[in-house]
């Protein structure tokens, strides 16, 4: 089975898919893209078009997810559902999820959708910046040239 790269395309940067694409041509890693049909995804990589129901993207990364893949997405609660799989789960800014660390980001999560269901307004992620691009190519270098699976 070949190695692959699964995206959370529907709010993944344009300068992360690129980056990926460059990659896993270097690297010789297959690069599967999932997105509802509002989103425009173009590129040489493997598509996948769900509905835009809520959570349609997400349920098919996690049916697509296997053992030894690396999923590029931004949220936690999937994260950590792919990492229950055997998956690697880096976000599009960077950050490796640690098994470890993701009891405190579940509960962040949950404790901001709570508080935004009571009316209260949390803020939203910083505007994307070189750094952002540049700490995700290094990062993804990274698990690239290690046997994480």
């Amino acid at each position: 089975m070949s190695k692959r790269i699964i995206v959370d395309a529907d709010a993944c940067p344009k300068p992360v898919r690129e980056i990926i694409t460059t990659l896993t041509k270097t690297y010789a890693w297959e690069m599967v893209t999932v997105a509802s049909f509002n989103h425009q995804i173009s590129g040489e990589q493997h598509h996948v078009i769900v509905g835009n129901e809520p959570q349609a993207a997400d349920l098919a990364v996690l049916q697509l997810t296997g053992k030894g893949d690396l999923v590029v997405t931004q949220d936690w609660g999937l994260a950590a559902l792919v990492m229950s799989k055997g998956a690697q789960a880096i976000s599009p800014r960077g950050i490796i999820y640690e098994e470890k660390k993701m009891d405190f980001l579940l509960e962040e999560r949950y404790l901001k959708a709570k508080f935004r269901r009571q009316g209260g307004k949390t803020k939203g992620p910083a505007a994307w910046c070189k750094e952002d691009t540049e700490r995700f190519q290094n990062k993804l270098e990274k698990l690239l040239n290690t046997s994480f699976c």
